[in-house]
């Protein structure tokens, strides 16, 4: 009701929402959910060197990304027809194995293009975030909190979220400053306090 007939208040529900509405006809709705199937399954293949039931199995089930296997219970895994405790062990061995790797990887990447490891571990980032902004020259966090959100946005490129999320990560490399400003305040304000005294 609210993007109204045939799309046309899609616009305005979009601003009152805050979200982007994307209107598709059921075809296209159908093949983005099988393109979307088909490149979660073709992940699993080769993260999880698994054929293609197990992958499909796993999508299926809900899975989006290798990690979740490496960190969800057994149990959860054998629940999935075709499971057993011996088959769910094994995936999340080579999921554990898999992610590892991609952190050594990360690791690695972040040292050559000389990432400072308060940059790699802010919250907000995801690795390939952290990569294009070294290759961009961002290295520190410091570096990052000086950028204005549309200098971050071109960095990152595709990758770039939304602006209120830009803000949020440019404000949260930031917050370490007003924290040492509120430590410097209470510092000052003991100092003046014992000369009182």
């Amino acid at each position: 009701l609210a993007i109204g007939r045939r799309g046309q208040n899609v616009r305005l529900a979009s601003q009152l929402t805050g979200w982007d509405i994307d209107v598709l006809t059921e075809e296209e709705e159908s093949r983005r959910r099988s393109e979307e199937f088909h490149q979660r399954s073709q992940m699993f293949i080769d993260a999880l060197d698994v054929d293609d039931v197990i992958a499909h199995l796993l999508v299926a089930e809900g899975f989006t990304a290798v990690d979740q296997i490496a960190e969800v219970p057994v149990e959860e895994l054998t629940e999935i027809e075709g499971f057993d405790e011996d088959v769910a062990e094994e995936l999340r061995e080579r999921a554990r194995a898999h992610v590892a790797e991609q952190e050594r990887q990360f690791a690695e990447q972040c040292r050559e293009l000389g990432v400072s490891d308060d940059l790699a571990s802010l919250d907000d980032l995801t690795q390939e975030m952290v990569l294009k902004l070294g290759r961009g020259g961002v290295r520190t966090r410091d570096d990052l909190a000086d950028l204005a959100s549309d200098e971050l946005a071109d960095l990152l490129g595709d990758d770039a979220p939304k602006q209120d999320e830009l803000d949020h990560i440019i404000m949260n490399a930031r917050a370490h400053w007003f924290a040492d400003e509120a430590s410097g305040e209470d510092e000052t304000a003991e100092a003046a306090t014992e000369e009182s005294a």
